[in-house]
């Protein structure tokens, strides 16, 4: 029989400087992001996969510098001179605008108004700006000519430490042993924390059980069919 799983509240993330885990994958970007004084052109192009952190270092940038975070397939509704006005400007998920013309232009011309006034502009998305299938050329050609910067995939220690965050966000406070014991099984990518935290929580709550691994072993078989035959967990 299928599990029956409760609605979910809305989680509200942790965006500020505090909640972000530095490690060896993500130190470089981190350096970038917190000395953007050395952005060459101004602007830096910031790539990783999903739930890798992007969003949440352009939040700590843009708190840093009094800046304004953007998605790309708004700028169209936004007035671009008034944008550009607040001289530091993230604009997250830049390939979701490829082949919109209106879109495409208008990150054209918040190009142009804020690096030609001396501003800051960072862009995200989850490859590298040559990937990103934008057809304006002249926008293309300054996107390719961005400087790179990519978080790569999480250690052991930043994949706790996404656990821990993700646990945190939902009001959970997870055991180092449940922590430890869902690190060595997991796949390596922040969005498989999100989802295993996600499905823990659900099972918590509509079995009104509290966190253990017996629940973390669960959600792992749910995340993942292939793991239907594995056993092993410490309480039986």
């Amino acid at each position: 029989m299928a599990e029956q799983l409760p609605f979910e509240l809305p989680v509200r993330p942790a965006l500020g400087r505090e909640d972000f885990f530095v490690s060896s994958a993500n130190a470089a970007a981190v350096g970038l992001i917190d000395g953007d004084a050395r952005w060459p052109g101004g602007k830096l192009a910031l790539a990783g996969p999903e739930a890798s952190g992007k969003t949440h270092l352009a939040h700590v940038w843009a708190d840093r510098v009094d800046g304004v975070v953007v998605a790309a397939d708004h700028l169209a509704r936004l007035n671009i001179p008034t944008l550009a006005g607040a001289r530091h400007v993230a604009v997250e998920d830049v390939p979701r605008i490829a082949g919109q013309r209106k879109e495409e232009a208008a990150l054209f011309h918040l190009h142009n108004l804020l690096l030609g006034d001396g501003g800051r502009l960072l862009f995200t998305g989850r490859d590298a700006p040559t990937r990103w299938s934008i057809r304006l050329p002249d926008l293309r050609s300054r996107l390719v000519g961005t400087t790179l910067v990519t978080l790569e995939l999480p250690d052991d220690a930043l994949l706790a430490a996404l656990l821990r965050k993700q646990f945190h966000d939902r009001q959970l406070d997870p055991s180092q042993k449940l922590i430890d014991y869902i690190v060595p099984r997991m796949t390596r990518s922040g969005a498989e924390a999100r989802r295993l935290v996600h499905l823990m929580d659900r099972l918590s709550l509509n079995e009104r059980r509290p966190l253990s691994t017996g629940l973390a072993r669960r959600a792992l078989q749910m995340a993942d069919p292939s793991r239907q035959g594995y056993t092993e967990d410490p309480e039986g």
